[in-house]
């Protein structure tokens, strides 16, 4: 399985949220520096973060964003859907019926649909406080 970039900057950011959850809002070049992401692209991350809800944001000088609920209760499925869309590997796992000529007899498609299972309860399981207490790398300059 493949993760864009989207998904991982998203994902680094919102650990970055989650690390200082409760500090009030933090600012997209503050994350940006501390994460070694480019702020412009940051900045439409958090546009979609705050569509889905995972996120608030205030403007202004004392403005920034902040998570909307606590670390615990979001988990990185919840997130991943947000940033990258499906996980699954190939394209017929995301159909119960795939118009594939080779879909009656198929030995891969199982396959696809356990590591899509696997990857879905891996990230159903884990929450932004689990992987925000390990500890993050310092940001470029």
């Amino acid at each position: 399985m493949k993760v864009s970039t989207r998904a991982e900057y998203g994902l680094r950011a919102l650990i970055d949220l989650a690390s200082h959850y409760g500090e009030g809002p933090v600012q997209t070049h503050q994350i940006a520096s501390r994460q070694g992401l480019p702020e412009p692209y940051l900045n439409q991350l958090m546009t979609s973060l705050r569509r889905a809800g995972l996120v608030t944001s205030k403007r202004g000088p004392a403005g920034g964003h902040v998570l909307a609920r606590a670390p615990e209760a979001i988990n990185l499925r919840e997130a991943f859907d947000v940033l990258e869309g499906s996980t699954a590997p190939w394209w017929c796992v995301e159909s119960d019926d795939p118009d594939c000529i080779y879909a009656s007899g198929c030995g891969l498609r199982p396959v696809w649909q356990a590591i899509n299972q696997a990857v879905e309860r891996v990230l159903g399981e884990m929450s932004l406080a689990d992987i925000s207490k390990v500890r993050q790398p310092a940001g470029r300059a």
